[in-house]
């Protein structure tokens, strides 16, 4: 790779002639105390540009400031220059060579003694010592096949299954880059017993073996002798795909199969539109879910048709800004730029690797997500995670970071009227409150095919009692009209405040639309908890229909002889051991009961929506929080992290306990005050705010780091327009913002979801464009031949008149 340095601003200093060393030694003089090395703790970008997806190998190739240690793509790095005076770069350039590439191909094969599997990835492993002697004990231990847990700790995965015992027990992060307490480690310093194997790698080419004694992993010649002595049948052991394992293989490769269309020969895509993204690792619910974000015209508009002005008012690191990272995928996916078919070198590099399909290589999101995803405990791993939930997470983050009067995220807004009849007095309370999907229930009991279904349970049971293979898949198929009808249907209350009777009552809740959204997403509640808490996935076909219509499912009011109870709230009590200690709870957020987080957590709770309801709860208890959970979980921040006024988080935390979501995030006039006190415009202040989550000590900072602001007074007129509108809107308030209109939607676009759980598996999207379906699985983007469209998890449906 190329490197030399660049000079902007200077005669002659980016014109790209060679100079001699003298002449740029010269030039550099005046500029050395912006030179900076980097230490410790700096962020050093080198492999990409923070406005676009350029690289080293891309043809202008990244310019990487000497000072700031951001890098710029050639169309870029002058915008920076411009709002920086930064002069010097290095200017990185990978040149491929034709001519090397044969040799380059021979380098990089794999080795002989390699699985000659294109997709294994496996070391060449030493064989254990202790393998041809390894003593097992006759205890008459069995290991079931599945339910697995720590013996110490009850983790549910990276379980290690020790070999000589047949202990049960968790690992730690350096064995697979999982989590872990190092209880298996414990065991064997305790013990001695010195190999292991993970459960849920097993299949009948081997599995993951560990030695504690040599302190790496290697082979088991015996491996299959060792688990049969603990029940395990190696020869029935199956893996999924994706490096997913387990021992029930027909269910769910048919699922990956049927979503992923293998077998039928796809044609790749190219061009504006059809770019993939490379997956980091677990990273594919973030992909689907912004594929399908970014073919919807409203976001289009909002961030590639603002591309010049975001990036022109984007923060001196623009890698930490909102807007600018999703402009700037926004872009990437539609644009063309990275998505263009291989030329020459490339197609003779494949033909070397002999690699004759062509290969796509999409764009990395890791910018992007290393941003979304801070400060939040699950996105932030890199474990699988529910697109369902990243979905809420987005539209969180859009209306927190909005521009001026626009907000895309409003076309999945709608209000929904709930309807509340006391089951003594029969009066009713109706209410209403926003939301930005459907719900739709699973109506199992719907299935078509339910003689099937009991025969499947009972053969498979039978198997796994037996040890045989497991009977082939059968899956349950259910009408689309029966899970619209559970959705319509009345739901039980059991703790309703009645005002009428001033105390709870049981009571009866219906659901309806009061407004229809642009666009509808539905999300079908495929994922459920097994009675040990164990998170399970319905597997069911539904007939989604291309033409959706839920006008019957308007909301109507109060109806002429419904009688309304009073407007009276339920009293606020607080046992009386409990008050100091709830006060000291909205105090110090540090005194949170952890054993009551870590019951909620192990019923399968995300860990930070715990803590939130644990606090909110005054420590009361595990039992009080978890119906403060039942209470909030569908609310779009349930599982934000805790924060808190005066702890660096948002001034909004205190409406949660009332049930507010915050995603207004209006910022609260006396902030706005203390800020235009100091001299700063309104606009100024109320734009800081809400992109620091209406934290003053941020917010300050926020906009000292953008002294261009008021440069651009369409900008500015904007920004204050807006604020206008908002004073107003508190002084007459005209209700949450919605687009309503016709029930009447069609199908455009669809996540699916492979695997057992929201915690594992494997996630692509669907999106119709130009009239055809296109599958976008990872960097690949195909023309769909047979689109599952009765397999989704979460459907995106556009409204059309009627």
């Amino acid at each position: 790779m190329q490197r030399r340095g660049a000079l902007f601003g200077v005669p002659g200093g980016s014109g790209g002639r060679k100079m001699a060393a003298g002449d740029v030694g010269e030039l550099l003089v005046p500029h050395m105390p912006t030179i900076r090395v980097p230490r410790s703790g700096d962020r050093v970008y080198k492999n990409e540009c923070a406005f676009s997806y350029d690289s080293p190998n891309s043809e202008g190739g990244l310019y990487v400031c000497m000072n700031t240690f951001l890098a710029f793509g050639r169309e870029h790095v002058e915008r920076h220059f411009r709002k920086t005076g930064q002069s010097v770069y290095m200017h990185l350039k990978r040149h491929v060579r034709e001519v090397t590439i044969a040799c380059d191909a021979v380098l990089s094969s794999k080795s002989p003694y390699r699985k000659q599997d294109p997709d294994t990835w496996e070391n060449e492993l030493p064989v254990s010592k202790y393998a041809n002697n390894l003593t097992q004990l006759d205890n008459g231990v069995r290991i079931p096949p599945s339910g697995w847990k720590c013996a110490r700790c009850d983790l549910r995965e990276n379980l290690w299954l020790n070999l000589t015992d047949g202990s049960v027990l968790c690992g730690k992060w350096f064995f697979d880059s999982s989590g872990g307490n190092g209880h298996a480690l414990e065991h064997y310093r305790d013990m001695g017993y010195p190999l292991a194997v993970k459960l849920g790698t097993i299949t009948p080419d081997g599995a993951d073996v560990y030695s504690f004694q040599e302190e790496e992993p290697v082979l088991d010649p015996h491996l299959a002798k060792h688990l049969a002595h603990f029940g395990i049948d190696m020869l029935h052991m199956h893996g999924t795909e994706n490096g997913l394992r387990d021992n029930d293989m027909k269910p769910r490769v048919s699922e990956w199969e049927v979503i992923q269309e293998t077998g039928t020969k796809l044609k790749p895509m190219y061009g504006p539109g059809y770019t993939g993204l490379k997956n980091l690792g677990n990273s594919c619910y973030l992909s689907s879910v912004m594929q399908a974000i970014f073919s919807i015209p409203e976001f289009q508009r909002a961030y590639v048709g603002n591309l010049p002005r975001i990036f022109d008012y984007s923060p001196l690191d623009p890698t930490q800004d909102f807007n600018t990272q999703m402009t700037k995928l926004g872009h990437g996916l539609l644009s063309g730029q990275y998505s263009k078919p291989p030329v020459k070198s490339e197609l003779i590099e494949q033909v070397m690797k002999e690699e004759h399909k062509p290969q796509q290589n999409g764009i990395s999101p890791r910018m992007f997500k290393a941003f979304v995803s801070k400060s939040h405990p699950e996105f932030s791993s890199n474990r699988q995670q529910d697109a369902q939930e990243f979905f809420l997470h987005l539209v969180n983050l859009v209306e927190r970071n909005r521009i001026g009067s626009e907000n895309p995220s409003d076309v999945f807004r709608f209000l929904v009227e709930e309807r509340i009849q006391c089951c003594q007095t029969r009066k009713v309370r109706y209410t209403e409150r926003v939301d930005y999907l459907m719900q739709l229930p699973v109506a199992m009991e719907a299935a078509t095919n339910k003689d099937e279904l009991i025969a499947y349970e009972l053969t498979r049971r039978e198997a796994e009692a037996n040890r045989r293979p497991l009977p082939e898949l059968v899956r349950a198929k259910i009408p689309f009209s029966a899970c619209l009808q559970a959705f319509s249907e009345p739901e039980n209350v059991d703790d309703f405040w009645s005002s009428a009777l001033q105390a709870k009552s049981a009571g009866v809740k219906t659901s309806r639309f009061a407004s229809f959204p642009e666009y509808l997403v539905v999300q079908i509640k495929k994922f459920t908890f097994g009675l040990d808490w164990v998170p399970k996935k319905f597997d069911v076909s539904i007939d989604m229909p291309d033409l959706l219509d839920i006008n019957h499912l308007r909301a109507r009011g109060l109806q002429p002889g419904e009688e309304e109870l009073p407007d009276i709230s339920p009293p606020i009590v607080i046992p009386d051991d409990s008050k100091d200690r709830l006060m000291n709870q909205l105090i110090d957020p540090s005194d949170i009961d952890e054993s009551s987080v870590m019951q909620l957590a192990e019923m399968g709770f995300p860990l930070e929506a715990c803590r939130k309801a644990v606090y909110f709860t005054g420590n009361m208890g595990a039992e009080v929080a978890f119906n403060w959970i039942i209470v909030h979980m569908e609310e779009p921040d349930f599982a934000e992290p805790l924060t808190m006024p005066g702890y660096g988080g948002a001034a909004s935390a205190g409406a949660s306990v009332f049930g507010a979501t915050g995603l207004d995030n209006q910022p609260p006039e006396e902030i706005v005050a203390i800020i235009t006190s100091m001299g700063f415009h309104r606009n100024q202040a109320i734009q800081a705010l809400r992109a620091t989550n209406n934290n003053l000590e941020r917010a300050l900072d926020w906009i000292f780091s953008h002294p261009e602001f008021e440069e651009d007074s369409d900008f500015v007129i904007e920004m204050e327009n807006n604020a206008n509108a908002n004073i107003i809107s508190e002084a007459k308030p005209e209700g949450p913002r919605v687009k309503d209109g016709s029930g009447m939607y069609e199908l455009f676009a669809f996540i699916s979801h492979m695997g057992t759980s929201t915690m594992s598996g494997h996630y692509v999207c669907h999106i119709k464009k130009e009239g055809r379906w296109v599958i976008y699985n990872d960097h690949r983007v195909c023309a769909s031949e047979r689109p599952p469209k009765d397999l989704g998890y979460m459907y995106f449906y556009h409204r059309v008149p009627r």
